[in-house]
């Protein structure tokens, strides 16, 4: 994989309580790109931080419809992998953040 599409695939970590909770338990949440599959994210989490990727599920947020000002207004959804490493391994979120 190269370099590009890693980076492509993975946007940033998503930081909070729920994310740091699953810290303890060895699984960490990423915001992915809208096109990213299972095993594309797998690739690139392993590629990236140099780790053994158990598990991969990704989740869809909807998107939210908004008004400001009698305007009416969508923001963007997002798309999040929980990535589970193995016993052992860890990854520096604040770090890459």
């Amino acid at each position: 994989m190269s370099n590009e599409r890693i980076l492509n695939t993975l946007r940033a970590p998503h930081i909070s309580e729920k994310s740091a909770l699953l810290a303890e338990h060895n699984q960490y949440v990423f915001v992915v790109a809208p096109e990213a599959t299972k095993a594309d994210v797998k690739a690139a989490v392993e590629a990236m931080f140099d780790v053994s990727v158990i598990n991969v599920n990704i989740v869809n947020g909807k998107s939210k419809t908004k008004s400001f000002r009698f305007r009416q207004g969508v923001r963007q959804g997002k798309r999040k992998a929980y990535v589970r490493l193995a016993e052992g391994q860890s990854i520096d979120v604040s770090a890459s953040a």
